[in-house]
């Protein structure tokens, strides 16, 4: 596998499914979704390192990038790919899983979860901002019936942010949910998954 160079930071390479299954045993994987995400089933071996915790880990990375190859993966490969790009911009190379975990368990392949005691249960991002989306479009709506037709700005703000987020490939809902307490890695796992990293 040949690993994208500092000078590519916008087009990591990406793995297809199939090709990361038969290279597992040799590859180092992160996982950067939330805590939650991970909780819900990640490939075998991977690392929870959430995305606004690479740059802290950038040390760790960097040393398993000299040892091995790094893949990066996610919920469907957004995320992993803005990890990898600013990992390239710090001269660290990495690949990224095409349609990330959800392709991965398409596939059919297995996928590990820690036991229910070890991890508080969490729905997935991408449902996170379903549900938070769709309830301040309703509140806004209702509001607007209910006490001011201007409520329904709130709608109208919600909608436009819906569609700047398709034609951007960003989330800024995602970045301020990710950002509560249920999705925040406590300061343990994290530090226990930079010292496995380390000790790889």
């Amino acid at each position: 596998m040949t690993l994208p160079t500092p000078s590519t930071p916008s087009t990591p390479e990406a793995l297809a499914v199939e090709q990361a299954h038969s290279r597992l045993e040799g590859l180092t994987v992160i996982d950067v979704r939330t805590p939650g995400e991970y909780a819900s089933g990640h490939l075998p071996g991977a690392l929870n390192i959430p995305l606004d915790h690479i740059r802290k880990a950038l040390p760790e990375l960097r040393q398993a990038a000299a040892r091995g190859d790094l893949l990066i993966v996610c919920a469907s490969g957004a995320r992993s790919q803005k990890a990898c790009a600013l990992l390239a911009e710090q001269g660290v190379s990495a690949a990224t899983l095409t349609g990330g975990t959800e392709a991965w368990a398409a596939a059919g392949h297995e996928l590990s979860r820690p036991l229910a005691c070890e991890t508080r249960a969490s729905w997935s991002m991408e449902r996170q901002v379903r549900l938070t989306a769709g309830a301040l479009v309703l509140l806004g709506l209702l509001l607007g019936l209910v006490v001011h037709p201007a409520f329904q700005i709130l709608s109208a703000g919600i909608a436009g942010g819906l569609v700047f987020s398709a034609l951007t490939n960003t989330c800024g809902l995602a970045v301020l949910l990710a950002k509560l307490p249920h999705n925040r890695p406590r300061p343990a796992g994290l530090d226990t998954a930079l010292a496995a990293l380390r000790n790889r």
